[in-house]
């Protein structure tokens, strides 16, 4: 299994600051927690994918809001980086659904699991490929840092459970009681976007 990149201890931004940094370190602890639920048995096992969901959930919203509509406009061929991500994005959540649906002593769990993590290593080595690398390049520090920001207050308002066929805010808004909850995550992205000038 191949490990995702993180941030050199020497990088001039911090993962709080730097929204490439802020996401790698994400990756690593969306990867931390498949370890946990893999290592765990029982309750323990039930709270640690609790926490994947949920972590999960809110990196992809928050991805879909702030770092997708960047690397369309920026990014070289964006357009169709950006459809291919979406398109693992799907496929990871219709299999963490089926997961959500099962007991974490289910038989049928791990075997989903290991699935469910090819699939996110996947995508998320893809993102740093082709979006992330681009993304550093093409843009500096300040909007980097206000990447960041937007990033985490996506976070802020994000959904805690998996919404397949919802990788993009116009679908996001035609869920109905989701509707709500997207117009605020996109109101406080684009004041977080706002205060970088």
């Amino acid at each position: 299994m191949s490990e995702l990149q993180t941030p050199q201890a020497g990088d001039d931004q911090s993962p709080d600051t730097d929204v490439v940094a802020l996401l790698m370190r994400q990756h690593g602890d969306i990867r931390n927690l498949f370890d946990e639920v893999e290592a765990a048995t029982g309750e323990e096992r039930r709270d640690a994918f609790r926490c994947l969901v949920r972590l999960l959930a809110v990196h992809e919203t928050a991805e879909e809001e702030v770092v997708h509509p960047f690397a369309r406009r920026s990014v070289p061929g964006g357009e169709q980086v950006v459809e291919d991500r979406l398109a693992e994005e799907k496929a990871a959540k219709e299999t963490l659904a089926a997961l959500d649906d099962l007991d974490t002593d289910d038989p049928k769990f791990m075997p989903q699991l290991m699935k469910l993590r090819m699939d996110v290593q996947t995508h998320a080595r893809a993102e740093e490929r082709y979006e992330f690398t681009h993304i550093r390049r093409s843009t500096d520090d300040a909007n980097l840092a206000a990447m960041a920001r937007a990033v985490k207050a996506a976070e802020a308002m994000a959904p805690t459970r998996p919404h397949p066929g919802v990788e993009s805010g116009a679908a996001n808004v035609a869920l109905g009681p989701v509707a709500a909850l997207m117009d605020r995550t996109k109101d406080v992205v684009r004041k977080a976007m706002e205060k970088n000038g």
